[in-house]
């Protein structure tokens, strides 16, 4: 079991974070953005950035290779979807996306929104890293949170999820 402290300041134990998100023992906050067979997309847990959208697969797997036909097609007609509604609801015109094997929890790809005030730290992959410890430890505020939990919203919204 691992202890892992959230984007809100709680801490829960688990053995995989994606496992206790997908299968609905953790809420994320603001809830499942949008859910398929195969997929759970959800705000990512641990750091307060407005659109960062996590797509984990319900099926404990760790690479590209493991999936199925259907899990394929699936995964990149919602990856899909979901950057649209990024694009179209939140104004988000650029996206890191990320994907590794090498990690404690199973498939999944982190769908990192680009903002102005992000250039502080740069503008390439290395960047990145700092941009989370900054929203983590800067931006967990109410203002902050509020606009997350606002951007999940009209995710789902326009997603077709209720809320």
């Amino acid at each position: 079991m691992r202890q892992i402290t959230l984007s809100n300041g709680k801490t829960v134990e688990v053995e995989c974070l994606s496992c206790a998100l997908t299968s609905g023992m953790i809420e994320p906050d603001g809830g499942v953005i949008v859910e398929t067979d195969h997929f759970h997309a959800h705000q990512d847990a641990a750091y307060p950035i407005k659109g960062l959208v996590i797509l984990a697969s319900k099926r404990h797997i760790y690479g590209f290779d493991e999936l199925t036909e259907d899990e394929k097609i699936d995964y990149i007609n919602l990856l899909t979807k979901i950057r649209k509604a990024q694009r179209e609801v939140l104004g988000i015109e650029h996206v890191y996306y990320f994907y590794n094997e090498d990690t404690s929890h199973h498939f999944h790809t982190w769908m990192v929104p680009r903002y102005d005030w992000m250039n502080e730290f740069g503008r390439s992959v290395e960047s990145l890293r700092p941009v989370l410890r900054h929203a983590r430890n800067e931006m967990n505020d109410k203002e902050h949170l509020e606009e997350v939990l606002n951007a999940i919203v009209r995710l789902k919204k326009a997603l077709g999820e209720p809320f």
